[in-house]
Parts: C-alpha cells; structure tokens; sequence
C-alpha cells in the first residue's frame, strides 16, 4: 500500500509572504516624500544663490565698464558741448530747428536726474575728443588737431546707456568710425557702444574747480526771460551716478541692487 505523505510547507510552495502592511507602505511614502522635499528645497536654494551671484556679478562688471569709460573717454576729452557740430544722420533726438534733423537736441549744464523707464531715448551728454589716427597720433588741422564727438544716450526701453561716436569726415586717416543705432549697424558703421546695462537712473552734477555748484538754470535774462546762466565752457568737474537694478533669471524682484558715483576733473579748451 503506498503512504501519501503530507506537503510540509518546506516541500511544497514555499513559505508564504506576507509583503508590506499598510502602516509600513505609508511609512516608506512620507518618507519618500520628506527626503524628495528636501531635495527639492535644498535645490531650488541653491539655483537661487548662483541666480543672485550672477546678478551680483553682471552689476559689478557694469560698473566697472562705466567707471572705464568715463575716466578714459570724458574725463581725457576736450570739453563738454551743448550740441553735437559733426552731421549724425541717424539722430536718436533731432533738434526741431534744422529741418535735415542730423543735430541732436541741445543740452545744457543742468544737473538732472535721468530715468530709465518707458520708450525712447534721452540724451545724457555730448563731448569731443581729438581725431587720431591708428597709430595714436593726433590727425592735425594745421596746428590744431581735429576733433571727434561722441553722444551719450539713455535707452529707456533696453535700460541701456549708449555711446554715439561721430567721426570728424575732415580728419584724414581718422581711426574713429561713426556708429549707428544698434538695430541697423553695419561693417561700415558698427553698433553704439553699451557702456552699461540694467540701468535704473542716472544722476549728472557740474562743478567749478573749486567745488561751486554750476546750473545753467541759475539765472534768467530779464529781457528774454531765457535762462543764461553758467553752462558747459565753464564746467571743470563733471559727477555722474549710475543706478543700477538687475532682477536675477526667473525671479519676481530685482534682487542686485547698485549705485556708483564717478567724479572727474575735465580739461576743457
């Protein structure tokens, strides 16, 4: 007779496997989710710091850029003037009184706080510096050299600040080129020069020497009733104040937030 014998558990299907139970499955979830959150956290942290590093640097090197330009372009100019002399045919600003509209409008020695918000452009200065040729040397007008100018504008939509330079069509061997709005330059006439990005406002003072305060709006002519106070000639100290706010990739505020003032002496002629 044969003998059947019992399937222990060992012999047959294995022991049974009972798998999680519904504390320790919600156990694993909140865990999950706490260390996900965290990572989350400490991620979103961290892409925020190197958002407002770069901010950080991008202002400092824009400071730094118009800190070089000024010293190097303005503050080694021959003066400062009212109205640009050399035709510009691209005029931001056009003086309403020549009807060609290649002259920019005139600006006088009156310090001012200029915005960079809304559309448009706004002209800041105009100066002239001497022609040169590109080996450095002056390009002569018998015994005077010949001059460039240079147009310092506000583009109030692009919060930019710009230099036009236009260059003296007299002067032989002029290494200067006359530049063009950024939206049509060319080889032959290359792009405004951006002296400085994310610009808030800038502040422009004028002084005497001996540190007096000089606004063309001092004085009026009783005849006319014209302002005629000191202006540009007599201005040997020119103060300017970059404003700077810069708002860090996909973040809602600006978050960098800097203001550089600059004071040079200038050698008016």
């Amino acid at each position: 007779m044969t003998h059947l014998k019992h399937l222990t558990s060992s012999q047959g299907l294995g022991k049974s496997d009972p798998g999680f139970t519904l504390p320790e499955l919600l156990a694993v979830i909140i865990l999950i989710g706490f260390f996900s959150a965290l990572l989350i956290f400490y991620s979103f942290s961290y892409w925020r710091y190197s958002s407002l590093l770069e901010a950080d640097l991008d202002t400092f090197v824009n400071r730094l850029n118009a800190n070089d330009f000024v010293r190097e372009k303005i503050g080694t100019s021959s003066g400062l003037i009212i109205q640009n002399s050399i035709a510009d045919d691209n005029t931001n600003n056009p003086d309403p009184d020549y009807a060609s509209g290649d002259y920019w409008i005139p600006i006088h020695a009156i310090p001012k706080n200029t915005l960079a918000t809304g559309s448009g452009t706004e002209p800041l200065l105009y100066f002239k510096r001497f022609s040169a040729n590109s080996s450095g040397a002056y390009v002569m007008n018998g015994t005077q050299p010949y001059e460039d100018e240079y147009v310092l504008y506000v583009d109030k939509a692009q919060k930019q600040l710009l230099a036009r330079s236009l260059a003296n069509p007299n002067a032989s061997g002029n290494a200067l080129k006359t530049s063009c709005p950024p939206a049509i330059a060319t080889a032959s006439c290359p792009a405004d020069k951006v002296i400085i990005n994310d610009l808030s406002s800038i502040d422009s003072k004028y002084f005497s020497k001996s540190g007096n305060s000089v606004d063309h709006t001092s004085s009026i002519d009783p005849g006319t009733g014209e302002y005629n106070g000191p202006d540009y000639p007599v201005v040997e100290v020119l103060e300017i104040s970059f404003h700077v706010a810069k708002k860090p990739f996909l973040q809602k505020n600006n978050a960098t937030i800097s203001d550089t003032v600059i004071r040079i002496a200038l050698r008016n002629t």
